[in-house]
């Protein structure tokens, strides 16, 4: 299998868009095929022309692609109709892609049912608009809908289907496991069966996940000879979403051994893009992501550390700078000394192995994570504890004081409305500092309100913003005194993110605390040291 080459077909700009919450725009589609191009994928399917307004406008001002060619996704032909004269065909056809991806029915209860016309129609259908395709664009792909539900009912039913497209010459014959429900044993079974009658380099495989095995589906119509895959960034998808090539990409390339058309640059890319795409939508990435994730070369356990240390192959399938991600050590109560001394090393804290300061800083971390504190996930505000213990860490400003006012209450329309309003004093420079803010939350109150009083000192905080909040009891025992832990994630707008902690019995207080670190990391990063 070394060396043979697999084509990679992304369907983020289409099957993505389905994703709940997810809306792309045409800006943020022709920014995402860019990215795709320069990643180095084969197909970008574009969407569906005459689908929607959006598409629409993407096919009239496509981005210039330099590798991959731009597919357009449509439909087979209406039955009672010719190709020739069906208005949702020409629109795909006419979409100025010169590569059109057509779906059709090739399982026979969906014929009947959803279609309405005879399996023998359904098989001419298939075979005049791929045919039609043919003639017109530089390629055709037809994708066999529920083709794996078909096989297993109506197996000849379902092969004449495909035949019909290859005699209709489809370049790539596609099947698609349409409700995710077929597992990897039936996957590479049923697709060899079919490379008995479909050449293997003219198959392609198209998975869901509602049983989490895309990617391991894929994996397995490869082994039995499919030589195109489609899936999409991030596993996006309706429902469970698709085959994520995020992680389909490095498997086939580092564990596999197949070419692609993703280099090694490109696979470098990987977590930048990964990432790239969660921000574009808004959302945090998912830390545990295979490859790409913070935690996925996360080592938190002294004795693993120990380990990585002398031979990463302990606790690392590959080296993750090769994804573009990086080695990292957690510091917790479960720490040894091995876990603090990389760590500070990494964040360029030079401290001899010997040092007692180093040891008092493993107990303060023990001694607050048991507090209620957690800095696996909070890496900001452990760097500052640690600079703090070892160095020392400018005080930037002091609070005097913050009061926290929420109003609820009806409008003059009779609405009902809650408003949140911060009062806080601060010192800066030895300046009394008083300001007033309103917010969507008293969080958000006190955050607004804390970068008023600051910003004039310290414009670079202009552009932060919270991304995210998490609060958690941490005695429910204590019902409404209960001590909370605020986990706060903040950006600074150019692609930089961070995460701190505060906890108090006083959820407000605790959102201080972590607002604090925030904005003390944000000036340390950007070199502010007095």
């Amino acid at each position: 299998m070394s060396g043979e080459r697999i084509y990679l077909y992304d369907t983020t700009l289409r099957d993505g868009a389905q994703t709940q919450g997810v809306d792309f725009g045409p800006a943020d589609k022709a920014m995402i095929a860019r990215e795709l191009d320069r990643l180095g994928v084969d197909y970008i399917e574009g969407g569906w022309p005459g689908a929607n307004p959006t598409d629409d406008a993407f096919f009239a001002a496509p981005p210039a692609l330099a590798r991959a060619r731009l597919t357009a996704f449509g439909m087979t032909r209406r039955g009672g109709r010719s190709a020739a004269n069906d208005p949702g065909l020409a629109a795909t056809l006419a979409s100025g892609a010169r590569v059109a991806c057509l779906v059709g029915k090739t399982w026979d209860f969906n014929v009947t049912t959803a279609l309405g016309v005879s399996l023998a129609e359904n098989v001419t259908m298939i075979g005049d608009s791929v045919s039609l395709a043919a003639e017109r664009l530089d390629e055709a792909i037809f994708d066999a809908e529920h083709f794996f539900d078909g096989y297993k009912e109506n197996p000849g039913f379902a092969l004449d289907c495909l035949k019909a497209a290859l005699a209709g010459g489809a370049r790539w014959i596609v099947l698609c496991d349409t409700n995710g429900g077929t597992l990897p044993h039936e996957v590479e079974r049923i697709v060899g069966e079919v490379a008995e009658s479909i050449p293997g380099d003219r198959l392609g495989i198209h998975c869901h996940n509602d049983t989490e095995n895309a990617v391991a589906n894929s994996l397995a119509a490869i082994r039995a000879g499919a030589r195109q895959v489609q899936g999409t960034l991030n596993g996006l998808g309706e429902r469970c979403g698709n085959t994520n090539l995020i992680s389909l990409i490095p498997t086939l390339a580092l564990k596999l051994g197949y070419e692609t058309g993703v280099g090694a640059e490109g696979l470098r890319s990987l977590t930048r893009l990964s990432h790239l795409l969660d921000e574009q939508l808004n959302r945090a990435p998912n830390r545990h992501a295979p490859y790409v994730g913070e935690a996925a070369f996360a080592h938190k356990g002294g004795l693993h550390v120990s380990a990585v240390e002398k031979d990463p192959r302990c606790y690392e399938h590959i080296d993750p700078t090769v994804v573009g991600n990086h080695r990292h050590i957690i510091v917790s109560d479960q720490s040894g000394r091995a876990n603090l001394a990389v760590r500070l090393r990494e964040l360029g804290i030079a401290v001899d192995p010997g040092n007692p300061r180093l040891g008092k800083l493993l107990d303060l971390v023990k001694e607050r994570e048991f507090e209620g504190y957690t800095y696996d996930g909070a890496e900001a505000s452990f760097e500052l504890l640690a600079r703090r213990a070892l160095e020392t860490v400018p005080e930037y400003f002091r609070l005097s004081s913050f009061r926290v006012i929420d109003e609820r209450r009806w409008n003059a329309r009779n609405e009902r409305v809650t408003l949140s309003e911060a009062t806080i004093k601060v010192e800066v420079a030895g300046q009394q500092i008083m300001t007033v803010a309103e917010g969507n939350g008293p969080v958000n109150a006190l955050d607004a309100a804390m970068r008023r009083a600051l910003m004039p000192s310290f414009p670079e905080l202009e552009h932060m913003r919270l991304t995210d909040y998490k609060v958690r009891i941490l005695t429910p025992q204590d019902g409404t005194k209960a001590v909370t832990r605020v986990m706060i994630e903040t950006t600074d707008g150019a692609g930089e993110s961070w995460s701190t902690v505060g906890v108090s019995t006083n959820v407000i207080d605790a959102s201080y605390n972590a607002l604090h670190d925030s904005l003390t990391y944000k000036l340390w990063r950007e070199g502010r040291r007095g």
